[in-house]
């Protein structure tokens, strides 16, 4: 039950960083129009190139290695300290960087600075540390709330389209102070740590392992709003942006098992329990496919009413890229499990840095042409392609370790759940009236038939919810 509120938590939270901003983007991408939500979603895919330097692949490594120490109070506490020194540091040389960096590049300096803030903030990011010790309860709570806050800001401070600086300040700010929330609990959690007992460089080599994959897959992340912006206009970026925050969001409530399952299964590794990892595995892998492909199929769905609705007028080619990006969601869910899930707590970090440089080689190379040849569409193309190319890899990587057959039984059974759901659904929202009620019918109607088709078919995922529902009965 653990791992399932974990999960929870960390689904809350997911899905509450990112609607958000949805809640707020459909004001804001009123008041700032196309060209203000373009020119922050540019100028954030730059600073995100010196967050991933000073972040150095401490997300997925310093979750990991305090989930093998944490049954040791002293150990843990020792090796917290030695892995936030090292992310200090780099924090200091990537501001350095971005100082340098300014001195040659005057587009929208303003909005940079404003920017540099999330810089400052990832100094303070120990969202790791609970995410290891599997105490996701802190993280949400602390974090939900500046969240509100920063809601409530954007609608009271941000009023028109010479505002930019001062949304991109609020967003800034909402994280600087989420991360500083967190370390009050530090001194309960941990010992005390003499200085002269660190050795923290000990973990730079590993670190520089993961941050090889957190480079590729911020590539295919951030290149393709940084290149639209270049190749385009700033605008298409920011169409970019919205589609890609609609469909972060359903991902939201998938890759949160990743966080959630990451330290479980590290622990299993550490007492050599590879029976239990590749159960917990197969069931995981079961899991996000019956809940992404409905996802998939139902955003695709109903994507070219939502925008223009939802966002305004001046909104609508991100409805079609949209419909193109939804594939994402079951393609990352899958690499997701795989990668995050399996690979990394088995110390396969090669085969995980491989997918993910396969797939921003994938991304670098099909921008160019696809951006030329279709513009924001090319873009979404090419992140599809990027993504598969990922999951290909990693199906490749595991074929000897663990079996198709148990991963994609049930597979076939949420895919034509998924599509009768999506065929109807589509029709209702491109012939029937155009309304909110009618897209909120459309959704119902689609749920519905999801899971009445599961029922019929007789998916795992079924006996997985009875036995869990069993489980939580018995222990009431």
């Amino acid at each position: 039950m653990k791992v399932v509120k974990n999960y929870l938590y960390n689904v809350g939270y997911q899905v509450l960083a990112i609607i958000v901003p949805l809640i707020t983007s459909a004001y804001v991408s009123r008041v700032l129009r196309p060209e203000g939500v373009g020119a922050n979603s540019f100028t954030n895919s730059i600073i995100q190139y010196f967050i991933l330097f000073a972040n150095m692949g401490i997300g997925y490594y310093g979750n990991r290695q305090i989930a093998y120490v944490r049954e040791n109070k002293n150990q843990m506490s020792k090796t917290f300290w030695e892995i936030q020194i090292v992310k200090t540091i780099m924090t200091l040389y990537a501001f350095i960087a971005f100082e340098i960096f300014m001195i040659f590049y005057t587009r929208q300096p303003e909005y940079m600075w404003a920017q540099s803030l999330n810089l400052i903030a990832i100094a303070f990011d120990i969202s790791w540390f609970y995410e290891g010790i599997e105490d996701f309860k802190v993280t949400v709570l602390k974090n939900s709330l500046v969240k509100v806050l920063s809601m409530i800001a954007i609608f009271v401070f941000v009023k028109g389209p010479n505002d930019v600086t001062l949304y991109i300040v609020v967003l800034a700010l909402s994280t600087l102070i989420g991360n500083l929330t967190l370390w009050p609990n530090i001194r309960r959690d941990l010992d005390k740590i003499s200085i002269k007992f660190l050795n923290p460089w000990q973990h730079f080599l590993p670190m520089a392992e993961l941050f090889v994959p957190q480079i590729a897959t911020q590539v295919y992340v951030q290149l393709n709003k940084t290149m639209l912006g270049v190749m385009v206009n700033e605008t298409s970026s920011g169409y970019y942006q919205y589609s890609d925050n609609l469909v972060k969001l359903i991902l939201a409530l998938v890759t949160a098992t990743g966080t959630v399952m990451l330290p479980h299964v590290a622990n299993a590794v550490s007492h050599g329990d590879m029976h239990k990892v590749n159960k917990m595995l197969y069931k995981s892998f079961d899991f996000v496919s019956a809940v992404s492909y409905p996802m998939m199929f139902g955003l695709a769905a109903i994507s070219l009413t939502l925008v223009p609705k939802y966002y305004g007028p001046g909104y609508d080619a991100v409805g079609p890229a949209m419909m193109i990006e939804s594939i994402v969601i079951l393609i990352i869910a899958w690499s997701n499990v795989l990668g995050v899930q399996y690979l990394l707590p088995i110390h396969k970090q090669k085969q995980f840095t491989w997918s993910v440089t396969l797939g921003a080689i994938v991304n670098l190379i099909l921008n160019v042409p696809l951006i030329k040849l279709w513009g924001l569409n090319g873009a979404m193309w090419s992140t599809v392609l990027s993504e598969v190319s990922v999951t290909l890899y990693q199906l490749w990587a595991v074929k000897n370790l663990l079996s198709f057959k148990e991963l994609f039984t049930d597979s076939w059974k949420y895919f034509i759940s998924g599509l009768s759901m999506f065929i109807v659904v589509f029709w209702m929202n491109t012939h029937l009236k155009d309304t909110w009620i009618m897209l909120g019918g459309e959704v119902l109607i689609g749920v519905l038939i999801y899971t009445i088709l599961i029922i019929i078919l007789k998916a795992k995922i079924i006996d997985q919810l009875k036995e869990l529902v069993g489980n939580k009965l018995k222990r009431e």
